[in-house]
C-alpha cells in the first residue's frame, strides 16, 4: 500500500527539516505532503527536501488545510501528524500495519497518561473531551484531539465532514466511527515542540465541543464496504 504523510504548516522552518528527515528514515518511499500557510521558508525548504507543497495562502484556518492534507493525499494510506517534532515518527510504520490489518482508523493517544510536554489545563480539557465522546458516541477513545493518525484513504473518500473550524480532528475520529468503519487507539510518547505554538486554546475548547454535540445527527451507517 502507498504512503502519504500528510501535515500542515504555519512558520515551522525551524523544525520541517528534522521531521521530514525523520519520515525519510522510517518510511523511505511515502509521499510526504504538506499544506503550508506560513510567512517564513517552511515551503521552500520542504520543497527542497523533496516534498509536495500545497501553498494555501493566505490562510483559511485549520479545518480547510487539514482537510485537503488528507483528501489531496495520493496514498492508500494517509498518516498525519503535526511538523513541530512532537510525535515519533518511528511510530508511523506500526500504524500503516495496522491499517493493513484491516483497521480503517488508528488514533493515537497522547494522554493515557500525562505528558511533560502537555500543560495541565490541556491535559484536563482533554480528559473532558475523550468523556464526552465516549458519553455521546460510545467510542473508546482518550484523545479527540490528537495529531497523529492513519487513515484508509477510501475511508476519507467515503465520510463528509464540516471542514470548518479548529475542531476538524474531533469529526475526523467520531464521524467514521458513528459510519461503521472500525476505529483503534494507541498510545505514543509525546514531546516539547520546536517552535511557538499557533493554537487558539479557548476557540478549539469551544469547537470541540460543538462538534461533539453535533455529531449525534450522523448516521450509524457504513455506506460502503472499508476492506479494499
Amino acid at each position: 500500500m502507498k504512503v502519504t504523510v500528510s501535515m500542515i504548516t504555519l512558520n515551522e522552518e525551524r523544525a520541517v527539516a528534522k521531521v521530514v528527515g525523520d519520515i525519510r528514515r522510517v518510511v523511505p518511499d511515502a509521499e510526504i505532503f504538506l499544506v503550508d500557510s506560513s510567512r517564513d521558508r517552511t515551503a521552500e525548504i520542504a520543497e527542497q527536501l523533496g516534498c509536495r507543497v500545497f501553498k494555501q495562502f493566505p490562510p483559511k484556518g485549520y479545518g480547510p488545510a487539514m482537510d485537503r492534507a488528507v483528501r489531496d493525499a495520493s496514498g492508500d494510506v494517509v498518516v498525519t501528524l503535526d511538523c513541530d517534532d512532537t510525535y515519533p515518527v518511528d511510530t508511523i510504520p506500526r500504524l500503516v500495519a495496522m491499517i493493513q490489518d484491516g483497521w480503517d482508523l488508528v488514533n493515537t493517544t497522547r494522554v493515557a497518561n500525562r505528558p511533560k510536554a502537555m500543560p495541565l489545563t490541556n491535559f484536563v480539557a482533554n480528559r473532558a473531551f475523550a468523556l464526552s465522546a465516549r458519553l455521546l458516541h460510545g467510542i473508546k477513545t482518550t484523545d479527540v484531539h490528537s495529531g497523529m493518525r492513519a487513515y484508509r484513504k477510501s475511508m476519507i473518500d467515503a465520510v463528509q465532514w464540516n471542514a470548518n473550524g479548529p475542531a476538524l480532528p474531533v469529526d475526523m475520529l467520531v464521524v467514521p466511527y458513528r459510519m461503521g468503519y472500525r476505529v483503534t487507539e494507541v498510545p505514543i510518547e509525546y514531546r516539547e515542540r520546536i517552535g511557538e505554538t499557533t493554537l487558539r486554546r479557548f476557540k478549539s475548547t469551544w469547537w470541540t465541543f460543538k462538534r461533539l454535540w453535533r455529531a449525534r445527527k450522523v448516521s450509524a451507517k457504513c455506506p460502503v464496504p472499508s476492506a479494499e
